[in-house]
This record gives structure tokens, sequence and C-alpha cells, in this order.
């Protein structure tokens, strides 16, 4: 499922850097912050290629078929095939504009990037893994939500799980506070 827009330069092959995006700003930080940190560093380079950018999105299977009843008596509610399937072209929606939102992104900053998009079913951390080691990555970049401790210790955290399994380098982006300046505005010139 992978498209293509602009294309790579002469001689080496270009590098590949994964960005893992979702529906937050923060992952939206981090790929500008890719784009303005590692992107233009190589354009600015003449002896590489820049490196192609290869956007993975993992959409969650719905999580719940099964709702217990309020009434408490136990009998539940079971989930018709027509509303998970409903539920399914949801996701799927979503999941494109996440990811069509993503590549506007980097063909409006660089308009000759080689941009690739990977959306897979399933548990983020093992998408976005399995995704940065299919694409041959040199490196993964992925933001963070910023949670406390005690979330990331009952949710996990996926960018915890990607520095610890993936086999390329991992780059973790915090998005700043608000009291610091904005992300980068691309000049295309």
């Amino acid at each position: 499922m992978a498209e293509v827009a602009g294309g790579g330069g002469v001689g080496a092959p270009p590098r590949r850097v994964v960005v893992a995006v979702d529906e937050s700003e923060e992952s939206m930080h981090a790929l500008s912050w890719c784009l303005s940190n590692v992107v233009s560093a190589a354009k600015a380079s003449a002896a590489a290629p820049p490196p192609a950018v290869v956007l993975v999105h993992a959409r969650s299977p719905p999580r719940f078929s099964y709702y217990p009843t309020i009434d408490g008596v136990g009998t539940g509610y079971v989930m018709t095939q027509q509303v998970v399937d409903c539920m399914e072209q949801v996701m799927a929606s979503a999941a494109d504009t996440v990811v069509a939102r993503a590549k506007n992104i980097c063909t409006a900053a660089f308009p000759n990037v080689r941009v690739e998009t990977c959306v897979e079913k399933g548990d983020p951390r093992d998408v976005i893994c399995g995704a940065a080691e299919k694409a041959g990555a040199d490196m993964l970049v992925m933001g963070s939500h910023g949670y406390g401790f005690l979330q990331r210790a009952l949710m996990g955290s996926v960018s915890n799980h990607c520095v610890q399994n993936c086999k390329c380098p991992v780059v973790v982006v915090k998005r700043p506070d608000a009291k610091q300046a904005p992300p980068p505005v691309f000049d295309s010139s």
C-alpha cells in the first residue's frame, strides 16, 4: 500500500526514515521535526539524496464486540456484523485522513521528497516496529504523547516499546510546551 510522491536522487539509494503518524498533534509535530531536522539537512547537503519518508499509521481493530447492559442482569449486548463493518469503515476513513494530512505536510514542504505510506491494522507497537523493519528503516521518528508515570504503567508506552524493540535508531520527539516556539514553517524555495 505504498504511494510515491516526487523522486529520489542520483547515486546511492536514499536513506529511509519511517515516521509514525496518528490523529494527534504530537505525531504531526514529530513529522515536522523530521522534515526540518532530517530531510532539510540532507537536502542542504549535495552529497546524498534526501531520505525517503515512510509514513506509518496503525489502525487498531475494534476493541469490543460485547458490552454489558446497564440493568445489571448481565445479559449483555453483542454488536451485529453490520455495526462492526460500519466501525471498520469509519476507522479506515480516519486512517486515510491522517495519512493524507501527513503526506500533504511532506509534499508541501519538500515537493521532491519520496513519500511512501503504510496503513496496517493491529497493535501500534507491533505495526510500527514491523513496518520499520519491513521498510529497511535507517531511522524511526515518532511523537510522545507525554503521558505521566501512571498512564504509561497502566496503558504501556508505544514509544518505549519501539525504542526497546526496533532494530534501527528511534527518535522520540516531545512536543514543546505552549511557552516555547511553534513548529517550524517551511519555505519551499
